[in-house]
């Protein structure tokens, strides 16, 4: 009986003639590299129709993927199709998807796994699974649960952040390297749950109760690795989006890959490619916080620097109006001197006068008599000398008035009050503080001094028993 799987024109190692008649021992790599040929010669091109399951594609172009009997059965066949082939298929890789794929039968060397080199690929219609989610998505899209006014904005500064996830799963790890890497002041609390599986659903929704009930973190972090649509299964259970939709707080998911969309992600308020990539958005990166602490330190010497220069022009106007004071007395002295001046010489004009009139006078009254004569002029002595003591009398109660405005002025001088020993307190935007009750224990001060300003620091503030009362 022939061998169905022999390879025309191979023989195994010691077939040739001459060989000594014992078993055949093969190579690894021959091995498999036979099998692969008697797959290639056995079957050729070959049609094949299943469900599409843990679609990836990488960066080189090439697509790989589990093709699953779409019949219910067990079966699941690896598949890859090459970057040339995945450029002409115009079928979306998306798992629960059936289609018909058609190709060839091969080893898979590195890892010995039969594989099927797709050629190309047509769309039979999507999975019993994959018209569950098309249906729920449609319904609760109906009743507003994904509209995009509902989206919550996240914290600017977040301190702490619920992660609902597997303890197992390397998401966790991710989220948690990618936290003490970028926001090491953030604090991580972990809720643990099954994120896969028939009993992940009500694990989910046993956490997300949990977040609620303990109300100790700022947002929240959904998340797991990538898988196929029965691995991911859990994210598309309607008890699941309504508890996120629940929540108080903010959501941010992060579940499978960037191809990979639950109704989770369509619920939460912020959709992550990753867990990486949703670490990464849900908290501000420190240095990032630092620069903006910087910035807003820099700002804010610069408007403390101009109001001191504001307060420092004001000192200046203040310091010029108390010399205005000293100008207005001189002022006024030189005044009074000049009307002195003028009193002085309108009483001597005035004597003149009376004088000349006297003399008049007394000739035209000599031959009247010179008894009446030298009355009238001992008269106009006495009046003249009483006009000279009203003038004195004026002139120092004048005087007086002045010394007295002069010592008011000087003792109204705020620098004189500060050369005896005294000093202004102003608080910091500069009011003046007049009570001990307007101070505080630690609040800065400016104490103002006669040739000089000193900043203070309030220590303890004790109040007299008066003002206590």
């Amino acid at each position: 009986m022939s061998d169905p799987f022999a390879v025309p024109g191979f023989e195994p190692p010691g077939a040739g003639r001459g060989a000594p008649a014992r078993p055949a021992a093969w190579s690894v790599s021959a091995l498999l590299q036979a099998a692969g040929d008697a797959l290639a010669a056995r079957f050729g091109a070959v049609t094949v129709r299943g469900e599409l399951s843990g679609c990836t594609r990488a960066s080189s172009g090439h697509c790989y993927f589990t093709l699953k009997d779409a019949s219910g059965g067990t079966g699941a066949l690896r598949c890859a199709m090459f970057r040339r082939a995945a450029s002409l298929s115009n079928v979306p890789l998306q798992d629960g998807l059936q289609v018909e794929l058609r190709g060839r039968l091969a080893v898979y060397e590195a890892r010995g796994e039969l594989q099927m080199v797709v050629e190309s690929m047509q769309r039979l219609g999507a999975g019993q699974l994959y018209e569950e989610f098309l249906r729920l998505r449609a319904r609760l899209a109906a009743e507003g649960l994904f509209d995009p006014a509902r989206k919550r904005p996240l914290p600017p500064f977040v301190r702490r952040v619920g992660v609902v996830t597997s303890l197992a799963g390397a998401a966790l790890h991710d989220v948690v390297a990618t936290l003490a890497r970028r926001a090491p002041h953030v604090q991580v609390i972990v809720y643990p749950s099954l994120v896969q599986g028939a009993d992940a659903p009500a694990a989910l929704v046993a956490a997300l109760a949990q977040v609620e009930r303990r109300d100790e973190v700022d947002a929240v972090l959904v998340c797991r690795g990538g898988g196929s649509l029965e691995d991911l299964w859990a994210f598309n259970d309607e008890r699941v989006v309504r508890a996120l939709d629940g929540l108080s707080r903010p959501v941010v998911s992060g579940v499978g890959h960037e191809t990979d969309v639950t109704l989770v992600d369509l619920v939460a308020d912020l959709r992550a490619a990753t867990p990486t990539a949703a670490a990464e958005a849900i908290a501000v990166e420190r240095a990032v916080v630092l620069e903006a602490l910087t910035t807003s330190a820099r700002r804010l010497s610069q408007r403390v620097e101009q109001r001191l220069q504001a307060h420092a022009q004001r000192l200046d106007t203040a310091a010029a109006r108390l010399a205005r004071p000293a100008q207005a007395l001189a002022a006024w002295r030189q005044r009074v001197q000049r009307l002195e001046a003028r009193l002085a010489a309108a009483l001597r004009a005035r004597w003149q006068a009376q004088a000349r009139t006297h003399e008049a006078l007394g000739l035209q009254l000599a031959r009247a008599g010179r008894r009446v004569v030298d009355a009238r002029r001992e008269a106009h002595r006495a009046l003249g000398a009483r006009f000279v003591r009203a003038a004195e009398r004026t002139l120092a109660r004048h005087a007086d008035a002045l010394r007295r405005h002069e010592q008011a002025l000087a003792n109204l001088d705020p620098q004189r009050v500060l050369e005896r020993g005294y000093a202004l307190l102003e608080a910091g935007d500069g009011r003046a503080l007049v009570s001990a009750a307007a101070l505080r224990a630690g609040q800065d001060v400016v104490a103002v001094l006669h040739d000089g300003r000193a900043e203070l620091a309030v220590r303890r503030v004790q109040l007299d028993d008066k003002s206590a009362g």
